[in-house]
């Protein structure tokens, strides 16, 4: 028998019966499972176990043990990344023979890779969703000081987001964690991404996935000005006349309706006292999924509680109409939950609730409701609408959560030696 040490954020008696002390590539387990993913340099495995999927990449141990302490530093920075759950380091395998050492990450449910994007059911205006979503994803880790440093859509995991694409960050051994990073560390990171997500593309529209009149180069440089007008919006200090200052809650909303809180405002006189100086300090995304949290205790992603919100702010503004005086919000958002959100979901069958998060579910059947309501000039109800979608669309997806795969979808890349 092989030697080890496993060291996990959590009880994982099940993952010590696995094969630990054998090369990665080596392992027949039956709890093996193939999931929709992209190319790795490294052999990667996913295993079901302990009622969840864990992804397993194999690397030298001074990668490993980096890339685990890079993404538990992102995840407390609330930027969003796969679960770093463990490492398996000192590896050697019944001979005596030095093996790599694993990473463990839990696998992200109801994510997709940048491909499957491409030949499943593809959003509107898809490719500049995907953009988007990168854009935001690569200010997020900007702000948080990180430099990513080898950007790729094969490093990069999509969740679908009321609509929208929400990014996650897969692959951090290239990464570098500093304070704050400098105008050049940002536009060499995109700079690299540009040329990476070109080359991707070029992959795609070979294989058919990709339009011939798309032009992959332009797409790919297109994420720049999205990235550099978000990160403006998000850091740029603005000066405003004294008697402008009506405008520092504009500039907050404005932040707060993309995502992010604003936790300190600095605000000093200029030119003795006529202007104002608005200074944003520590911004932190999630604004609109932390206030859903609050008063409803679900976890959503950033579109979806945006939609969310909105739809109990409807929901409240007709029960006040109805009674004649104030709701208190927590009060209307408890009712909401029970009336409508969860009664929406109540109609579906639950051997379909699978198949997209709650969420998510959620959103699409209130859109489908509104598609037919506009088709047929008239409101067609809650009942019509939720049979309609899930008998024209929900029984036709595939099961989102986890995406067992009878073949891989990829092979690895030849190992790079470190």
């Amino acid at each position: 028998m092989g030697t080890y040490t496993i060291t996990t954020l959590g009880a994982a008696t099940e993952l010590l019966t696995l094969p630990l002390d054998q090369p990665l590539a080596e392992w027949t387990d039956p709890r093996i499972v193939q999931v929709p993913r992209g190319i790795s340099r490294h052999v990667v495995r996913f295993v079901r176990a302990q009622n969840q999927i864990f992804a397993f990449k194999e690397a030298t141990e001074r990668y490993v043990i980096r890339e685990h302490h890079l993404l538990r530093a992102l995840a407390d920075a609330s930027v969003p990344v796969v679960d770093a759950f463990g490492t398996v380091t000192e590896r050697t395998d019944t001979s005596g023979e030095v093996l790599g050492s694993l990473l463990i990450t839990r696998h992200l449910p109801y994510s997709l890779p940048y491909r499957a994007l491409f030949t499943e059911r593809s959003l509107p205006d898809l490719r500049a969703r995907l953009l988007d979503a990168l854009a935001q994803l690569f200010v997020r880790l900007h702000l948080a000081g990180f430099f990513w440093g080898d950007c790729s859509l094969s490093n990069t995991l999509f969740r679908r987001d009321a609509g929208s694409l929400a990014a996650y960050l897969v692959d951090a051994e290239t990464g570098e964690m500093h304070e704050q990073l400098t105008i050049g560390q940002r536009t060499h990171d995109i700079t690299i991404a540009t040329e990476n997500i070109a080359g991707e593309l070029m992959d795609l529209q070979a294989g058919g996935y990709l339009s011939e009149d798309a032009d992959p180069i332009e797409m790919a440089i297109a994420l720049q000005p999205r990235y550099e007008k978000l990160w403006t919006e998000l850091t740029d200090d603005q000066v405003y006349s004294a008697s402008e200052s009506y405008k520092i809650e504009e500039r907050v909303r404005r932040l707060n309706s993309l995502g992010f809180d604003v936790s300190e405002i600095g605000i000093r006189s200029e030119d003795a006292g006529r202007t104002l100086r608005f200074e944003t300090h520590i911004v932190e995304p999630g604004h609109h999924a932390r206030r859903v949290y609050a008063l409803t205790g679900l976890q959503v992603q950033e579109n979806q509680a945006k939609g969310m919100l909105s739809d109990l702010a409807r929901f409240r503004a007709k029960w006040i109409e109805g009674v004649g005086h104030d709701i208190p919000e927590d009060l209307a958002a408890r009712r909401w939950l029970d009336e409508k959100f969860y009664g929406v979901l109540s109609m579906v069958p639950a051997e379909l609730r699978k198949k997209l998060p709650d969420a998510e579910l959620f959103h699409e059947i209130g859109e489908h409701r509104w598609l037919m309501s506009e088709r047929l000039g008239r409101d067609v109800g809650r009942p019509a609408a939720v049979e309609d979608y899930v008998r024209t669309v929900l029984a036709k997806l595939p099961d989102a959560s986890v995406r067992i795969l009878t073949e891989p979808t990829t092979e690895e890349l030849p190992v790079v030696a470190e």
